[in-house]
This record gives structure tokens, C-alpha cells and sequence, in this order.
């Protein structure tokens, strides 16, 4: 089914661009693999005028909005992100007016509420991005846990928006005591934790960082041995980039919605190349701001 896959990807002109979460044998058939954002952005850059995204429904609203004359197809609406939609616009409009401060809104969010946000960043520079603005009040959302990381890192006052029940539950419910029992079986091996992670999960970290910051710190680093605390199928793609090395997942940490993509639903994607993603362009081009602004703070 894989050959069949690539054989007719390739017959029809797509480029297979794979979130870090999919499941291994999705991994290996992709042309691309990357985190949400690291995806948009390399989708710009392709001569491919159409592309099969793998991964859920924000994100390949995302690709979309920064290619909008490109067709996106995906394999399954169903699949979607619960923190994401955690988050809507009416709670932003009400927070901003509330405390008069900016808000700095997670990729991981959908476009109706980037709409009304002042800045985007992603797990890998939102302590970057927040440190850059000139406030010492921040808005944040939707995730409770990466607002209090990056109120730790800058000192800042960050209030996160909606609040408690803003989390990844992939990240949130992961047990400190799963992380404590892999530690004391693999005791040579360094901690590396998804800041979507609880605060006493991060505490007993060696490492705190974005999947693709994971993917650089074992090429960094002399340990041999890692234990990934984020969602499982991540260790794929390390075990594939460093071969020498090795990666203990959480086997708790499942995202059920990455995993409803198959390999069956992916070439029947190609077959009828559906489901196209299609945005509102009004939308889409008041969405994108804030996007445009956090490569703008980036490049300062």
C-alpha cells in the first residue's frame, strides 16, 4: 500500500507533507516531515501546486492560509485538535478588553481565533516571541502549560486564556509518575519533555523543547539514551534520524485525532483527491497577520 501510495502521489503531482505524530508506516511515505509550522512554511517554498497533508484540521488550515493557490487535501475532517478548539474568538475579544494587554496566540489554534490575536508563536519560540514584546502582561493561549513555561523563562506576568481547561490532553495527561518509573529503569538516560507538558513533568526534565527542538538536541549531545515525553510516535522519526541512539517513548501518550489518518485513507485520499481544504479568504487574510508578525519579531 505504500508503493501504491507514492507511485500515484507522484502520478498526480502531490507532495506528502507529515506531521511528527503520525503513525511510523505514515512517516515513512511522506516527502516532508516536520511540526505544524515548520510544514506551512516549507510549503511555500515548493514548486508542488498540490499537497496531501497528514496531520489535523488547524493545520492544514494553516498550510492553506500561507499558500492559498495551492490545493490541500487531507484524508479525514474528523481529524481535529480539542485543544484548538478549546479556544474560540469571543474569549480573546473579552480577555484583551479585560486586561488592555497583548494576546499571543499558539499555531495550535484555529483560524478564526488567530483572527483576533495580536501575535502567533509556536512551542519552539514563544519565549522568544513573548520576550520581544513590550509588555510585562501577556495574553496566551490556549495552552495553560506552554503560558506557565514561558512565564517561568521571562519573567513576565502571563495569563493564559481560557484558563484551566486550555491543554493539550496528549501532554496534560501524561503521569509525572510514568516519567519517574522510565527514569529509574533507564537511569542513564537524559529526560527530554514537550513544554505542553505539566509544570512537575518539566521540572524533572533534562531538556524542555518543541518537537522540532527534540529532533536537534540528541545530535548536540553525547548521551546515548532519551526519553521523549510527548506523544509516542515521535521516537520514529529520532530512531530514524540517529540510528546509533536510543529513544524511549511514553506509551500512554496517544493523540487519537493524528491517529486517524491510515495508510487505507490516504490512498483513497489520492484516488478521489479529497478532502480539499477550502478557507474563507476574508478570514484567512485577517488569520494570517498575526502569523506574519511573529516571522516579523523573529527576523528583529
Amino acid at each position: 500500500m505504500q508503493e501504491k501510495i507514492r507511485k500515484l502521489a507522484k502520478e498526480k503531482g502531490y507532495t506528502i507533507l507529515a506531521h511528527n505524530y503520525q503513525i511510523k508506516e505514515i512517516q515513512e511515505i511522506a516527502d516532508h516531515l516536520g511540526d505544524s509550522l515548520q510544514l506551512a512554511r516549507l510549503a511555500t517554498k515548493l514548486n508542488a501546486e498540490k499537497i496531501l497533508f497528514l496531520g489535523v484540521d488547524f493545520m492544514a488550515e494553516t498550510i492553506k492560509m500561507l499558500n492559498p493557490e495551492k490545493k490541500v487535501i487531507v484524508p479525514v475532517k474528523a481529524a481535529t485538535c480539542p485543544m484548538a478548539n478549546s479556544l474560540d474568538p469571543e474569549m480573546i475579544i473579552e480577555a484583551k478588553k479585560k486586561y488592555n494587554a497583548p494576546f499571543v496566540i499558539y499555531v495550535n489554534s484555529t483560524m478564526k481565533s488567530k483572527m483576533y490575536a495580536d501575535v502567533a508563536c509556536t512551542s519552539a519560540n514563544a519565549v522568544e516571541i513573548v520576550k520581544k514584546l513590550n509588555s510585562d502582561v501577556v495574553l496566551f493561549g490556549p495552552d495553560k502549560n506552554l503560558a506557565a513555561y514561558v512565564a517561568r523563562k521571562t519573567g513576565k506576568k502571563v495569563i493564559p486564556v481560557p484558563g484551566e481547561t486550555g491543554y493539550c490532553y496528549v501532554h496534560n495527561y501524561i503521569k509525572i509518575d510514568d516519567v519517574l518509573k522510565l527514569k529509574q529503569k533507564y537511569p542513564d538516560a537524559k529526560v527530554i519533555s514537550h513544554p505542553e507538558v505539566p509544570e512537575e513533568i518539566q521540572k524533572v526534565s533534562d531538556y524542555i523543547g518543541s518537537t522540532s527542538q527534540m529532533e536537534k538536541i540528541p545530535g548536540e549531545i553525547e548521551d546515548k539514551k532519551f526519553i521523549i515525553v510527548t506523544e509516542k510516535d515521535m521516537v520514529n522519526k529520532l530512531k530514524n534520524k540517529y540510528k546509533e541512539k536510543e529513544f524511549i517513548p511514553v506509551d500512554t501518550a496517544i493523540c487519537n485525532n493524528m491517529k486517524k489518518n491510515t495508510l487505507k485513507n490516504v490512498l483513497k485520499a489520492l484516488e478521489n483527491e479529497e478532502f480539499e481544504i477550502e478557507i474563507d479568504k476574508e478570514i484567512a487574510d485577517k488569520a494570517v497577520l498575526p502569523i506574519k508578525k511573529m516571522f516579523e519579531l523573529m527576523e528583529a
